[in-house]
């Protein structure tokens, strides 16, 4: 980015539909947000979504502006057949790993070089995965199968191959959601999860995914309450939580942001959370269902990014790697031929 440009304001936004419409141009233009997330209200066809990726854009004047997506496979797949292949969740990677780890290892390689390979085929070059959260026993199912096992060495050791399928495509992986999610005993799209582990127990098992993988380009953070850490806010907007813990005790230094601030586990005005969640040391807010009412609240109070975002921006950028010769068939078939080898 030009030095004489002034920075993009720290936010990314969803759109409404598989196109935008004249109103969303306009107030992209005005607002200027770092970029975009797309759902599945916004996909169509693969040339429809090279469009709309185009589009968004073009709407803020960056040809570098990234554009996001949850493509982890399972539930949480955006692209769907039958333009899309139908990518497993982790629990199958998880599985394989107790019977043949190397196995393991070049499956989910591969698998997400596939997914990567699919994205950047769009134009999109962030995937918010993988998820680095350990389940326990009794939480909540929003994580269940999306997980990479139930231990952190296993999910730690395993995610890592993700980050690296999706980055030998060029596509920077998000690490979600930090510092863990596992313990949560509701969803947090419709309620606010309380946790009431112990320091010591989310030292020994929680936090040590994202330490592994502290060096990820990006994370999103938990809508979670931990209440031996603080009990008066959840982690997105917790200064306490992302200085002593995601910045501190893991060492995280990659560009930190929000889960979606429309989620029901955050409560007040959307001025509000969006204040809220960039005192508290987030990078960027993440707003994702496309309601004009709600963006044009968060424009009214977002700020450009700082020169530490920026920095950390830069340095994300720097992990893509030239995509090299690939061939999907051969992939595909062979992710199919490990999963199968699970007894």
């Amino acid at each position: 980015m030009p030095a004489s440009n002034p920075p993009p304001a720290a936010a990314l936004f969803g759109c409404a539909g598989p196109a935008l419409s004249d109103e969303e141009r306009r107030f992209f233009a005005r607002v200027d947000p770092l970029g975009f997330i797309l759902f599945a209200r916004n996909i169509e066809s693969p040339e429809q979504v090279r469009t709309l990726v185009t589009s968004l854009r073009d709407s803020v004047g960056r040809a570098d502006a990234p554009v996001l997506i949850d493509q982890e496979g399972g539930r949480v797949q955006r692209l769907k057949p039958p333009h899309w292949r139908k990518a497993p969740p982790g629990e199958p990677f998880a599985r394989l790993a107790e019977h043949d780890i190397a196995a393991a290892h070049e499956a989910l390689r591969l698998n997400f070089r596939l997914i990567g390979r699919e994205l950047a085929d769009l134009g999109i070059d962030v995937d918010c995965a993988p998820v680095l959260d350990v389940p326990v026993a009794g939480a909540h199912d929003v994580i269940g199968d999306r997980a990479y096992g139930r231990t952190p060495a296993l999910v730690g050791d395993l995610a890592g191959e993700v980050m690296e399928g999706l980055l030998d495509e060029g596509v920077l992986p998000v690490i979600k959601h930090i510092p863990g999610h596992g313990r949560a005993m509701v969803d947090s799209h419709l309620a606010l999860p309380v946790v009431e582990a112990s320091l010591a127990e989310l030292e020994a098992q929680d936090f040590p995914p994202f330490r592994q993988l502290r060096h990820a380009p990006w994370a999103m953070t938990a809508h979670v309450v931990y209440t031996a850490l603080d009990a008066t806010a959840p982690a997105t907007t917790s200064a306490k939580v992302i200085a002593q813990v995601i910045r501190g005790a893991i060492g995280f230094d990659g560009v930190l942001i929000s889960d979606d601030l429309s989620m029901k586990a955050l409560g007040g005005r959307f001025e509000d959370r969006t204040t809220a969640s960039l005192a508290a040391g987030c990078d960027v807010v993440l707003h994702c269902n496309g309601e004009m009412a709600e963006m044009l609240a968060i424009a009214s109070v977002i700020r450009p990014l700082d020169d530490r975002a920026l920095g950390r921006l830069a340095r994300a950028q720097a992990m893509k790697r030239v995509p090299t010769a690939f061939d999907t068939a051969a992939a595909t078939s062979q992710v199919e031929h490990l999963l199968g080898m699970v007894p």
